[in-house]
C-alpha cells in the first residue's frame, strides 16, 4: 500500500483491531436463543455500543426491534452543513456448526497461516471493526469530514426482520446521503470489488405427514406410506437432473453480464472435491448471481445411530431459496409453496410456513459515491482497478433502505472474500484485507465529503 498519513494510522492501529476483534468474537452472539442465551447477544451489543461512545459518538442506543434482539444506533455529527453516510454492519453470527470440525475454538480468535480465525470474524464482526478503523484514522488526520451514523444489527443472519420493521417504524433514524453496508466481500483477496447486486431469500419450512404414528417395517412397510420417503421425493422435485433449480413457475435462465467467475476459481474457492462436477447450467456467474437457488437447509427425521426399523408418520425439512434481482421474494415464496404442495405424493398431508423472506437488490452504480470509492480504492489498492461483482447471499435490509430513501446512494464492500468461509467452520479474516478496506473506507468518506 502506498504510503499516506490515513494507510500509516490504520497500520498503527492493527494491533489494537485484532484485540478488540478478539473480544467481539468471543461473544457467542447467535441470535437463535433456542440455540445460544440471550445475554451473549446483549453483551455484545453492549459492547459496540460502548466503542461507539468511546469514539463520541451521541444518541448511542440499543433499538428494542420487533423480533427480540438489539441493534445498535450511534450518531458523530460532523461539519455544519456536511453529507450524512451510514455505516452498517451486524453483529449476530451463524452458529458454529459442529465444533469438532474448527481447528480452533470458533468463539475464540486465533491467528494461524495469517489468517484470523473466529466465527464472525468475517461475517460480520470484522465489519464492526473496519468502520471503527476507518472513523479513527480519519480522527487522527484532519478529523470527520461528514457526518455518520452506525447502525449495527442484531439478527441479520436469522433473516427475522427486526431491523427492517424498526427502520419502517422511525423512517427518519437511518436517513442518509449514502450508505456503506459493510457486509459483503471481495471477488478475491487483493482484489477491491463492490458489490451491486444480492439475490433475495425465503425461508419455508414444510412438514408431511402420512400416519398416526410410526409402524414396524416388517409388518407394514410396502403398503403404508413413509412420510421421509414422501419428503425426500418432494425435495429431489426442486432439483432437475443438473442440478438446476425447478420451481415451478419459477424463471431460472437469467444473465450476469458484469465480472465473470472462472469454473476453475470457483471449485477451488467452494473447495469442490476432485472429480466432483459443478451443478446448474450457464456461467458460474449467473449461477450464483442471476439465478434462483434452492438448498436443503435440515430435516428432521432420525438419526442413523439409534434408528430403529420404522415406517416413518411424519418427517420436516426447512428449505432456503435464493432469487436475483428483478424476482419478487413474496412471489417466489408462494411459487415454493404450491411447488411443494403438487409434488407431495401419495396424497400424504403437507403443510408449509414461511419463517424469513428478504428481497434481492441492486444497485446504482453510475452514482457519484462509486467513483468515490473507486478513487478510494486504487490508492488502498495499488495498481488495481475497483470491480463490480454480485453476491448470492442476502442482506434485506438493503431493499428496505433503498425504498426508505430512494436518493441515497447504497454501496456494499466487506471482508467476507472466498477464503473467508463464512457460514462454515474455520471461518477467518484476512488482516491485510481488514487493513486496506479499513483505509478505502475512510478516503471514500473523505473524497465523498469533498465531490
Amino acid at each position: 500500500m502506498s504510503s499516506n498519513p490515513v494507510a500509516e494510522t490504520v497500520a498503527s492501529l492493527m494491533p489494537r483491531a485484532k484485540a478488540e476483534l478478539a473480544e467481539l468474537v468471543a461473544f457467542k452472539s447467535v441470535a437463535d436463543f433456542t440455540q445460544f442465551p440471550k445475554s451473549e447477544s446483549e453483551a455484545a451489543a453492549s459492547w459496540v455500543a460502548d466503542a461507539l461512545r468511546a469514539e463520541g459518538f451521541v444518541d448511542v442506543a440499543l433499538l428494542d426491534t420487533p423480533d427480540g434482539t438489539q441493534s445498535v444506533y450511534g450518531y458523530l455529527p460532523g461539519p455544519e452543513g456536511a453529507k450524512t453516510v451510514l455505516l452498517y454492519a451486524h453483529y449476530d453470527v451463524q452458529p458454529p456448526l459442529d465444533e469438532a470440525g474448527w481447528t480452533t475454538p470458533p468463539f475464540e480468535l486465533t491467528e494461524r497461516d495469517g489468517r484470523w480465525y473466529g466465527r464472525g470474524a468475517a461475517d460480520c464482526k470484522g465489519g464492526v471493526i473496519m468502520h471503527l478503523l476507518a472513523l479513527r484514522a480519519l480522527k487522527a488526520n484532519g478529523g470527520v469530514p461528514v457526518n455518520i451514523k452506525v447502525i449495527a444489527e442484531g439478527s441479520e443472519e436469522q433473516g427475522t426482520g427486526g431491523l427492517e420493521r424498526y427502520a419502517e417504524e422511525h423512517p427518519e433514524l437511518l436517513e442518509a446521503d449514502t450508505i456503506v453496508i459493510g457486509d459483503a466481500g471481495n471477488f478475491r483477496v487483493g482484489l477491491p470489488t463492490v458489490t451491486t447486486t444480492l439475490r433475495g431469500m425465503t425461508l419455508v419450512r414444510v412438514r408431511i405427514e402420512t400416519l398416526a404414528g410410526n409402524l414396524h417395517s416388517g409388518q407394514f412397510g410396502g403398503a403404508a406410506p413413509d412420510a421421509l420417503a414422501a419428503l425426500v421425493r418432494v425435495l429431489d422435485s426442486l432439483r432437475a437432473e443438473d442440478g438446476s433449480t425447478t420451481v415451478d413457475g419459477l424463471d431460472a435462465t437469467g444473465k450476469w453480464d458484469g465480472l465473470e467467475y472462472t469454473e476453475e476459481q470457483f471449485r477451488a474457492d467452494a473447495k469442490v472435491l476432485d472429480g466432483v462436477g459443478l451443478i446448474g447450467d450457464g456461467s458460474v456467474a449467473d449461477r450464483l448471481w442471476a439465478r434462483p437457488a434452492v438448498t436443503v437447509l435440515g430435516i428432521d427425521c432420525p438419526p442413523v445411530v439409534g434408528a430403529t426399523p420404522s415406517v416413518h408418520s411424519s418427517a420436516r425439512a426447512l428449505i432456503s431459496l435464493r432469487v436475483p434481482p428483478g424476482v419478487d421474494a413474496t412471489e417466489a415464496t408462494k411459487l415454493l409453496q404450491a411447488h411443494l404442495q403438487a409434488h407431495t405424493p401419495w396424497d400424504a398431508r403437507v403443510t408449509t410456513e414461511q419463517i424469513g423472506q428478504g428481497q434481492a437488490f441492486r444497485a446504482d452504480a453510475s452514482s457519484p459515491a462509486y467513483q468515490a470509492m473507486a478513487d478510494a480504492m486504487a490508492v488502498a489498492y495499488p495498481g488495481e482497478t475497483m470491480q463490480y461483482a454480485g453476491e448470492g447471499g442476502s442482506i434485506p435490509l438493503c431493499n428496505t433502505l433503498a425504498s426508505l430513501y430512494p436518493q441515497a446512494e447504497i454501496l456494499l464492500i466487506g471482508l467476507s472474500e472466498p477464503e473467508a468461509q463464512i457460514h462454515a467452520v474455520n471461518e477467518s479474516v484476512s488482516p491485510e484485507e481488514l487493513e486496506r478496506l479499513s483505509v478505502a473506507e475512510a478516503l471514500f468518506l473523505r473524497n465523498y465529503a469533498g465531490g
